[in-house]
């Protein structure tokens, strides 16, 4: 089991003063690593067949409607499932995850992984970021301590990767921009998200 995981929105808490009322976290899951691969394949001949350079990343927010709408409707025909977390930033109480931006991310994804109704069992992750290397040490410690037991292991190991090298990477992007889109009440558009619809296995909003 292969998992690439982005998200949408920011960790602000300015929300009258441009901070994004909703953070998504995606995940898209791929069963067979193989068609993981094929995906891969999918997107890169989708670039060439635009003429996008190589050097090229496809980013939700920085992607015309047209380009996204192709770009949906080429992964659309490959086998892989999708579980995100919709967090609604005004109803945020903890002084932590306001404040401390590291905390922040972790905690979502953290609990976007753990709350899978038994659908992730030994995963490997690979999430968009960077980081230096004490930072990803401790948030790596972190997930396992969260998601593995002597009885369950959620995650293999994990690894965190250039979205600009990984066009697995950028394809979460452009569903987490998607779905976060359709939950945005000032550009409350659903086209996005309903090329992809079939193969969201869960939206789960955070209370």
């Amino acid at each position: 089991m292969l998992i690439f995981i982005d998200d949408s929105g920011d960790p602000g808490f300015k929300l009258d003063r441009g901070s994004t009322p909703h953070f998504v976290i995606a995940m898209v899951i791929f069963d067979d690593e193989l068609e993981a691969e094929k995906t891969a394949v999918g997107i890169k001949g989708f670039r060439r067949k635009i003429k996008f350079d190589d050097s090229v990343e496809f980013k939700f927010s920085k992607t015309r409607d047209k380009i996204r709408r192709q770009f949906l409707e080429t992964v659309n025909n490959f086998s892989f499932r999708i579980r995100c977390l919709i967090v609604d930033k005004s109803l945020i109480r903890s002084e932590e995850l306001k404040t401390n931006k590291n905390s922040f991310y972790g905690y979502f994804i953290k609990e976007t992984l753990k709350n899978n109704n038994n659908t992730i069992l030994n995963a490997k992750v690979r999430i968009d970021g960077g980081g230096d290397r004490l930072f990803r040490r401790n948030f790596f410690t972190y997930l396992r301590r969260e998601l593995n037991s002597s009885e369950k292991k959620i995650m293999n190991n994990c690894k965190m990767i250039d979205s600009k090298t990984n066009v697995l990477i950028q394809m979460a992007d452009m569903v987490a921009g998607s779905i976060n889109r359709a939950n945005n009440k000032t550009k409350k558009d659903c086209q996005y998200r309903n090329i992809v619809k079939k193969h969201i296995d869960d939206e789960w909003r955070f209370r």
